[in-house]
């Protein structure tokens, strides 16, 4: 059954009067603006991660729109790993959970084999703290100098071998709670534990890559020589509507395995 727009849902027409809802231009094509308001019903929770959202006709006609229309603009948000089609099941909100969805974000793959292959990385939870935001971290994560953080080291190992070392800030207020000991508990992948306990779901995320040599902690923390290249992978990755939660830096030693992407 087709249900009626509510507050906390907003209708096209507010979406015309006011891009700040939803951050649409009123000038935008009409399906990007349906797009706008799918995305705000993602960003306040009205359907969670792994949920089924409701079918291109209730939708068409909520919005008192053409079913082509939502077609349109759930097929851009399939496009992003928003949403994910499941034939002859519906429209399902994407979700870190999700075997399919749990590579995503790793690009780090053995040489040999693949990653589903080798299973999951063991961790070794350092340290997780909060602490203040400094000026880069704050900068980075769109906060201001000294507001709270969680900061958190963890080193992940394939087959024993120290192989992946972190080093990763979040917003206090997000993530207010966390701790070394229910990162070390969750056997899935963090960003779904992200979703589940604290319901910030990453999007999307940046990189910069560079070569770069540890300092004597990081070699021995990694078992390397200090003379041993490493990469340095720098994530920042963001929620819904590009606010960024995490700032993640990490050292890869690549004896063994290598960064893979896939470029379209």
């Amino acid at each position: 059954m087709a249900s009626s727009p509510t507050p906390s849902s907003p209708t096209l027409q507010s979406a015309n009067a006011g891009a700040s809802s939803v951050s649409t231009p009123a000038f935008s094509p009409l399906y990007q603006q349906i797009k706008g308001l799918i995305l705000h019903s993602l960003q306040h929770g009205e359907w969670k991660p792994g949920e089924v959202i409701p079918s291109e006709m209730d939708l068409a006609a909520r919005f008192r729109v053409s079913q082509g229309t939502v077609r349109k603009a759930i097929d851009e948000l399939a496009a992003e790993n928003l949403l994910v089609r499941r034939q002859g099941k519906g429209t399902f909100v994407a979700t870190h959970a999700e075997r399919q969805v749990q590579y995503r974000f790793l690009k780090l793959v053995p040489d040999t084999g693949d990653a589903r292959e080798e299973g999951p990385a063991q961790r070794t939870i350092l340290e997780c703290k909060r602490a203040r935001a400094a000026a880069d971290v704050a900068r980075m994560l769109n906060l201001r100098t000294g507001d709270p953080i969680i900061q958190a080291r963890r080193i992940l190992s394939f087959a024993g071998v120290p192989s992946i070392l972190e080093d990763i800030w979040l917003p206090g207020q997000a993530f207010k709670g966390l701790t070394a000991e229910q990162m070390a508990e969750y056997q899935g992948p963090t960003y779904a534990m992200f979703e589940l306990d604290y319901g910030v779901r990453m999007v999307r995320a940046e990189e910069k890559i560079r070569a770069v040599l540890p300092d004597a902690e990081q070699a021995s923390l990694l078992r390397v020589s200090a003379q041993t290249p490493l990469l340095s992978v720098e994530r920042l990755a963001y929620t819904y509507n590009d606010v960024p939660m995490e700032l993640r830096k990490a050292l890869y030693r690549t004896d063994t395995h290598h960064y893979h992407n896939s470029l379209s």
